[in-house]
């Protein structure tokens, strides 16, 4: 019997187990009367908890007599880490009707799980219930309370807790410089940063994570490389989570380069490390290169997640070419991605944008589930190509199915009514939108009815909406109209629309480049010579699209 308790010891002491020998080893506790003792109850839960087996953990917590505040915390951090924030937080409170008090961890705990749900009233009485029990000042309770605040963008609440400490440790210094960054204060992260240093505190990895994560703007990348040399100087440079970030830095740079270069220093990149070059050249438009790393990815043995393929499938509708995403398309199918919304509904909008709407049609129709996003994919790729009846038998499918169309279907809706043509149809989805969904109009709406009226040539009707429109009136719209007057070569109300325009942004050169292309129509060298001298090409770009015969399918 000492052999087997010493084994059983031994097993349990492992940081994970099987589902089946989490079983061997519950059933061996329980014929030796063991659960008596919570230590081994404890153990257990944990092992159920990491094999997903929830029902089977709170089996044992409830079948076990004598329950230590361990054992709660096993179990509360079960439902916690398996999203079952409801169930947590009664847990939680049916603990505090117990004579086990709740320890640093259990505060840490719940207050993770308030965050995760988005419960700041919930997230505020366990703040007080801390500090009613003395754990208001603990390092790991307020670590975990600094977090939480700043996920919830609640930094002035963040920074009063770490400001109540007297002494904090470098935890909290991490976990403050940190919320600042996912808050977006890049300025008060660096500074923060600073008054460590000067504090005489040395940072260590998790203190560079937290501050190279708030660099998410180009404008930032000397901020960025200033950091990246301290951290060569500091010895982190080689830490491979350090150079996750620094990767991901770059990358949201446009530097590619530099994120290539941190990348093959890494000894063992992890998924995200990966995730985030792939991710990277995607957006800076190098495909092939997007493809290459994605398929050494899989060589070594790194599985995509869902957002990953997403993301790539994103970049092959963007650059309208369909043979990335048809190889994208066939790992999704090997690895049983398809039953994911979020992929499928990424396939559906990369057929319709690359020309193969009826491939996207295929999509949709063998998908198990689908939600709005996925109906706005359709809708969307039918409207692209000059589908509106069937973008509108969509839209009603909507309506059968009980779904809540949002401002991303009426976009995708008076989309198609501009590529058709269709102005009452325009003006009676408009006009849904707006009284029977209750939906605010955004700037894209009032771009495509400014299309649709001054498309079909009622250019006096758009400018007197335009006029309608709650003020300010988003450049975007009256350069709407202004391309819509310089098809129908009117120079008359193109001057009119150009003077709004120049008021709103003097800077910008797309415009005037168009008014010029509407002064030339008319033979107007001199008006033409006097916008020329002050023009700023922007190089604007239109999102690809490609209608080709063979993508239309049966549509």
């Amino acid at each position: 019997m000492h052999f087997k308790v010493d084994h059983l010891v031994l097993e349990l002491s492992k940081s994970l187990q099987s589902l089946s020998r989490t079983k061997q080893l519950h059933a061996f506790v329980t014929k030796t009367h063991l659960l008596r003792d919570p230590f081994y109850a404890t153990k257990i839960i944990r092992f159920y908890a990491l094999n997903n087996d929830l029902g089977s953990a709170r089996n044992l917590f409830d079948k076990t007599p004598h329950r230590s505040v361990f054992l709660w915390n096993s179990i509360i951090r079960a439902y916690a880490q398996a999203h079952k924030y409801n169930d947590t937080i009664s847990l939680f409170k049916s603990m505090l009707r117990t004579e086990i008090r709740p320890d640093n961890f259990t505060y840490a705990c719940v207050v993770r799980a308030c965050s995760e749900n988005f419960d700041l009233d919930g997230m505020r009485l366990v703040h007080g219930g801390a500090i009613i029990s003395g754990l208001g000042l603990n390092s790991i309770t307020c670590s975990a309370l600094i977090t939480a605040y700043s996920k919830l963008y609640h930094v002035h609440e963040a920074i009063k807790v770490f400001c109540g400490i007297s002494d904090p440790d470098l935890a909290l210094w991490n976990s403050m410089i940190s919320g600042y960054a996912y808050c977006g204060f890049w300025d008060k992260s660096l500074q923060l940063f600073n008054w460590l240093r000067c504090a005489g505190n040395k940072p260590d990895g998790y203190t560079f994570v937290g501050l190279i994560s708030c660099l998410r703007e180009s404008r930032l990348l000397n901020v960025g490389q200033g950091i990246h040399g301290l951290c060569l100087r500091s010895g982190f440079d080689s830490s491979d989570h350090v150079g996750g970030v620094l990767v991901s830095m770059y990358a949201r740079c446009d530097c590619m380069n530099s994120a290539y270069s941190v990348f093959i220093s890494l000894f063992q990149p992890d998924l995200v490390t990966w995730s985030a070059l792939i991710t990277g050249y995607s957006e800076y438009g190098d495909y092939d290169k997007a493809l290459y790393f994605f398929r050494k990815m899989n060589m070594e043995g790194k599985k995509a997640d869902l957002v990953l393929i997403a993301s790539l499938l994103a970049a092959a509708a963007h650059s309208a070419n369909v043979l990335p995403g048809i190889v994208i398309h066939g790992f999704v199918v090997r690895h049983g991605f398809e039953a994911s919304i979020m992929v499928s509904s990424a396939l559906v909008d990369m057929y319709s944008k690359c020309g193969f709407v009826g491939l996207g049609i295929r999509v949709f129709e063998i998908m198990p589930e689908r939600n709005i996003i996925t109906y706005n994919s359709v809708i969307s790729g039918l409207g692209l190509h000059g589908f509106a009846s069937e973008a509108f038998k969509v839209f009603e499918e909507i309506i059968e199915r009980g779904l809540e169309p949002d401002e991303s279907t009426f976009a995708a809706l008076l989309c198609a009514c501009c590529h058709c043509g269709l102005v009452n149809n325009g003006w009676e989805i408009f006009r849904r939108m707006t009284e029977e969904f209750s939906l605010q109009a955004r700037t894209e709406h009032y771009v495509y009815m400014v299309k649709l009226l001054g498309m079909d040539g009622n250019l006096e009707e758009a400018y007197n909406f335009i006029l309608s429109l709650p003020k300010p009136v988003d450049s975007g719209v009256w350069g709407a109209l202004l391309s819509c007057c310089e098809i129908h070569k009117n120079s008359e109300s193109a001057e009119i629309v150009a003077q709004q325009l120049f008021e709103n942004d003097p800077t910008k050169g797309t415009y005037r480049v168009m008014l010029s292309n509407i002064y030339a129509g008319d033979g107007r060298w001199n008006d033409i010579k006097k916008l020329r001298d002050d023009t700023i090409d922007c190089g604007f770009r239109k999102v690809p699209g490609i209608s080709w015969t063979i993508g239309v399918g049966n549509y």
